[in-house]
């Protein structure tokens, strides 16, 4: 057993009873109405994915078996700064439309308004995966002012501080921000700071998609700190990728500093996202996705993005390829690299790209290499950093997603732990379950212990491994026989118990 604490390993049983952890260590001879051979096996805490779009995809029972299969129990929703709720119509309607490439579309939610509470009770007991909310910064933002381009008036501030107020007391475990996204990126950090002072006296976190990535980092992890000081909150960044050593001096100066900075990160060299982040300037409307829409239709917008912008991205266009392209007339493009598709359908990469976003009304997804400032030795020393923490940023939209939602954590297992050591088994469950959990104040999570809920995961330390590719990336992982979500098998024998579907188990998740 891997109790989540980084204490050694040992053999106990555990007895589990109403959904919680009865005992560890049960008394030779007890017996269960039903009981699970582990020997051979280790038995960790359900792991808890802090960076995954599965805000509507962890309702698809597809996603629950990819997700278990790795011995993902929980998953923390609500990032980058763009999800459901808090939203009226208009909100939900556009964060639905731009996030689509990303988040897909919530099949219970209506027309709106959406509150917190609502969307959380759409997961309560609807899937046998746990989930927990952050607030979504460009959400609220654009509630209240909708794709503004400015800083907020003092009634505004008033107005976005209330919503994350009644958030909070709602249930979400913190406050996200993605500021390369719209409208988020249009935020100071003044403006977050101010959001972030309720979530920081709540002892939540700051989570954030920073304002940039690789060359970009050290400027955008001072917004970070400049942020955190101000609004007195514990920051989180996501997905953290880049030079090894910049990287990892970012993150100790800071802890340095006595400022309480922790991060997630992948082991993967390639991102996702929307197609309208990767490949379009700043200076299109992006907010507007009409307005968009018609500037791309624009033969002088188009001659000027040629000209200004698609000239000087000859570098980034191979580094592309189509996952997601919503559109019948251009689905064979996905899986190609936008300048194969681009040649297929004979034209150039820049002029390809515009027709494919008006095409799928900018709701086209791509996967994405980084550039070489990152490497395999910055993934790995990255995820020795004690400040880290696993999220697979999985996103489940289109033919051809990343491989990550299928594969982030058993490839973490297999391949970091068994094969390179960059983790030992103990730590892993540190960095899979039980620092999670304290990030996000899940108080009777991610520790193997008495009283606890149990979020249970057998492992065989000898399979486990990942088997979705770029090329293949939808096959489930092996290795992970059995799970228990507050004390329900929900997998067994790798595949979903009519338990899971039946009666889920999975809650959504408050802060202690």
């Amino acid at each position: 057993m891997l109790d989540g604490t980084g204490a050694a390993a040992r053999r106990a049983d555990v007895a589990v009873s109403a959904g919680r952890i009865a005992a560890v260590g049960a008394p030779a001879g007890a017996r269960a109405a039903r009981e699970i051979d582990a020997t051979g096996r280790y038995v960790m805490p359900g792991f808890i994915d802090t960076h995954v779009h599965g805000d509507a995809a962890v309702l698809d029972p597809d996603v629950q078996l990819a997700a278990l299969r790795q011995g993902v129990t929980t998953f923390v929703l609500g990032q980058d700064g763009v999800s459901y709720a808090p939203a009226g119509a208009a909100t939900l309607r556009y964060v639905s439309r731009y996030f689509a490439p990303v988040n897909g579309a919530h099949p219970g939610l209506g027309e709106g308004p959406v509150s917190v509470a609502g969307l959380l009770a759409t997961y309560d007991r609807r899937t046998p995966l746990n989930t927990v909310y952050l607030l979504p910064h460009g959400t609220i933002r654009h509630g209240v002012m909708g794709g503004a381009r400015r800083a907020p008036e003092a009634a505004e501030l008033a107005a976005m501080r209330t919503e994350v107020e009644r958030g909070l007391h709602d249930g979400a475990a913190g406050l996200s921000t993605g500021l390369e996204y719209v409208p988020g990126a249009y935020a100071d950090a003044a403006e977050i700071a101010a959001l972030c002072a309720p979530v920081g006296a709540a002892g939540l976190p700051y989570v954030t998609h920073m304002r940039g990535y690789e060359s970009e980092a050290s400027g955008a992890m001072a917004e970070v700190l400049e942020i955190a000081r101000a609004g007195r909150v514990a920051p989180h960044v996501s997905h953290f990728h880049g030079p090894r050593d910049e990287l990892v001096a970012l993150v100790d100066d800071a802890r340095a500093e006595g400022i309480d900075l922790t991060f997630d990160s992948y082991p993967y060299l390639r991102g996702s996202s929307t197609l309208t982040l990767v490949a379009l300037p700043s200076w299109l409307p992006i907010a507007d996705l009409d307005a968009t829409l018609d500037a791309l239709a624009d033969p002088a917008v188009r001659h000027r993005l040629e000209r200004d912008w698609f000239a000087r991205r000859t570098e980034v266009w191979p580094r592309i390829t189509l996952s997601h392209v919503p559109a019948e007339e251009l689905r064979w493009a996905e899986g190609m690299t936008l300048p194969d598709a681009a040649a297929r359908a004979g034209s150039a990469p820049g002029a390809f790209c515009c027709d494919l976003l008006l095409a799928t009304r900018l709701e086209a997804g791509c996967v994405f290499g980084h550039p070489p400032t990152n490497s395999e030795e910055s993934v790995r020393a990255l995820l020795r950093h004690p400040a880290q923490i696993a999220g697979s940023d999985a996103v489940y939209q289109g033919g051809h997603p990343h491989p990550r939602g299928w594969g982030a954590f058993a490839r973490l297992l297999g391949r970091h732990v068994r094969e390179l050591g960059d983790w030992t088994w103990e730590q892993a469950a540190v960095h899979l379950a039980g620092r999670a959990a304290d990030r996000f104040r899940l108080a009777d999570r991610g520790r193997i212990e008495t009283g606890r809920a149990a979020d249970l995961v057998v492992v065989d330390p000898a399979a486990v491994t990942d088997r979705a590719t770029y090329e293949r990336p939808r096959v489930p992982a092996e290795g992970v026989e059995h799970v228990l979500v507050n004390g329900v098998p929900v997998l067994a024998g790798g595949v979903l118990t009519g338990a899971a579907a039946q009666h889920p188990p999975g809650r959504a998740l408050k802060p202690a």
